[in-house]
């Protein structure tokens, strides 16, 4: 995407009722409110520590965000984006797609780090088709033309490795073509997250942590191991309920979390999804207090 003057911005109409807030932003903003960047294991994907979650209760094409409507998700996207938050989370069963696609109208391509994820069960509200005609369906939903990282969806069997395999031979084959940069799985029982860390050919993990086991795939201190050897083997790992949707309210409980999180080095990168700039902005804060303190 190229980039685009102020001027040209401005003239945009749907731009126009974004710029207050967008131009705000721009302003004057505390480094404590900045993200930092991260590698992500050995795929080399650079990206920003926070991910904007895109599906906070999501489930059924639809999600927290995405009821905030097309400006309104548009809107918390550039503020996110501004305080250095450039990992997009998004998802098929979040209904999320094409509520990103809204936002590269302002946004650059290039900066982003965009995951989406391959749902596989089917149910009452959802056919899947096969990798291919789902994923061109991600690409014309997205505008985008390739996936910084692409998962196979909410794995809870310990044999999915075997049960996705022409799955995932249709995935490499779109990583070859330059359409995917990386590959992996998101977790969702132990066993299935013992099989991810044991697969060659998963490059990225989306696992849930916390230091209370809530939403969890097991006990902190059986998930923790598995996500030192995944990661000590050069697999980037992304932690999901780092505050165990909601469950973990008070700032001594989403701080406690937090260290448990950033101390161990396990987990390069995190997905949080918020509504509100402010509670953005808190868990920003709240992330680099944590750095600061553990040096």
């Amino acid at each position: 995407m190229k980039n685009i003057s102020r001027r040209r911005f401005l003239q945009n109409s749907t731009a126009l009722a974004l710029t207050p807030v967008f131009w705000a932003s721009l302003k004057n903003i505390n480094a404590n409110e900045m993200i930092n960047r991260v590698i992500l294991g050995k795929s080399n994907l650079e990206t920003s520590r926070l991910a904007f979650g895109t599906g906070s209760f999501g489930w059924k094409m639809k999600s927290q965000q995405t009821v905030l409507g097309m400006q309104g998700f548009a809107r918390l996207l550039q503020q996110a984006f501004e305080h250095g938050v450039t990992f997009m989370d998004l998802a098929d069963i979040y209904g999320s797609h094409q509520y990103f696609r809204n936002t590269l109208k302002f946004l650059p391509r290039d900066k982003l780090t965009v995951m989406t994820k391959i749902w596989t069960r089917q149910t009452d509200w959802y056919n899947f088709t096969g990798f291919q005609p789902t994923f061109n369906r991600f690409r014309k939903e997205t505008g985008c033309d390739y996936f910084d990282i692409v998962l196979i969806h909410c794995r809870e069997s310990a044999n999915w490795v075997q049960e996705t395999s022409a799955l995932r031979d249709a995935m490499s084959a779109a990583k070859e073509r330059g359409e995917i940069r990386a590959v992996g799985v998101s977790c969702h029982t132990l066993a299935a997250l013992k099989a991810a860390v044991q697969c060659n050919w998963v490059e990225v993990i989306l696992a849930r942590i916390n230091n209370r086991g809530e939403h969890m795939d097991g006990a902190p201190e059986k998930v923790m191991p598995l996500l030192k050897q995944a990661h000590d083997n050069g697999k980037g790992i992304i932690g999901m309920k780092i505050f165990a949707c909601g469950k973990l309210v008070s700032e001594a409980q989403r701080q406690s979390s937090l260290r448990y999180v950033l101390s161990s080095g396990n987990i390069d990168a995190m997905t949080i999804g918020v509504d509100r700039i402010d509670h953005l902005l808190d868990n920003i804060r709240m992330i680099n207090r944590t750095l600061r303190e553990l040096g």
